[in-house]
């Protein structure tokens, strides 16, 4: 996350220049170079041939359509393996990786509905809460995250008041309903746009970790800020419930197994 993290830090810049002289060091040049560096790195490595290159995959025959469920991709080195009994599968292991085998990631649909319950009751107090406190020359003034969007309006930082608003408001919101209507789309075994709903999917698997801006904030500025009586900020209530909220919406897009909605569908019936 240090892309989210870099995000933070100036985040956290805007709000110190108020209380103090900041002045912007080589250390973060370098750390932008070494963001720039490792999503380089990460377009160019293949995992698929590190795997390779660790052990090589055997060659498995095409089989016949009606042999195909007797075919189960590894969740973590994806080798393609080929079992004989379809029903005890989840006690093999992948004779590559060692990791056990299913078709499906077992009690899916209940881990992801526990998830998103337990975040959709910590969303509310989340932003309800102050994250943070203010106290400067012995009196407090305790801040919320819609509190803290506002500030950076009334400081015409625009830019950063849209990307603290989207990260840390709209996204946990959107990702609430969007992996609710997944989830009811299995238990509906609806077959409406079936490709779009996986786009859905992957974009919640992908932006969920941005909405932990707010929490990188606090830290910064909590780490910074404690001149004793002059001026502190303490942590708060609020910015617990809200790292609970990211944390579990981020388990929950990985507990939920989109292929679950092409089996509800019928997509896979001949297989």
């Amino acid at each position: 996350m240090t892309e989210i993290f870099l995000l933070g830090v100036l985040v956290s810049y805007t709000k110190l220049i108020g209380l103090a002289t900041v002045e912007v060091g080589p250390s973060l040049i370098a750390f932008i170079a070494l963001i720039l560096t490792l999503i380089a790195a990460d377009a160019a490595v293949d995992p698929h041939d590190v795997w390779e290159r660790l052990k090589q995959a055997p060659s498995v025959p095409v089989p016949a359509r009606k042999e195909w469920r007797h075919l189960i991709g590894c969740h973590t080195c994806q080798l393609v393996c080929r079992v004989e009994n379809t029903e005890n599968h989840g006690e093999m292991t992948c004779p590559r990786c060692g990791s056990a085998l299913h078709r499906r990631k077992p009690d899916s649909l209940s881990r992801a509905w526990a998830l998103l319950i337990t975040a959709a009751l910590l969303y509310l107090p989340a932003n309800i809460f102050p994250v943070m406190t203010f106290q400067a020359l012995g009196k407090g003034e305790p801040s919320t995250i819609i509190g803290g969007v506002q500030e950076l309006i009334a400081a015409d930082m625009w830019p950063l008041a849209l990307i603290v608003f989207v990260a840390s408001i709209l996204v946990p919101c959107l990702k609430l309903i969007s992996m609710s209507y997944l989830m009811l789309s299995v238990r509906t075994r609806s077959h409406w746009r079936l490709k779009d709903r996986t786009l859905i999917y992957r974009l919640n698997e992908a932006v969920g970790r941005w909405s932990m801006v707010d929490v990188f904030v606090i830290s910064i500025l909590a780490a910074l800020v404690q001149l004793g009586s002059i001026a502190r900020i303490i942590p708060d209530v609020g910015i617990i419930a809200f790292g609970s909220v990211v944390i579990l919406t981020m388990f929950t897009a990985l507990a939920f197994d989109p292929r679950l909605m092409w089996d509800a569908a019928g997509a896979n019936d001949d297989l």
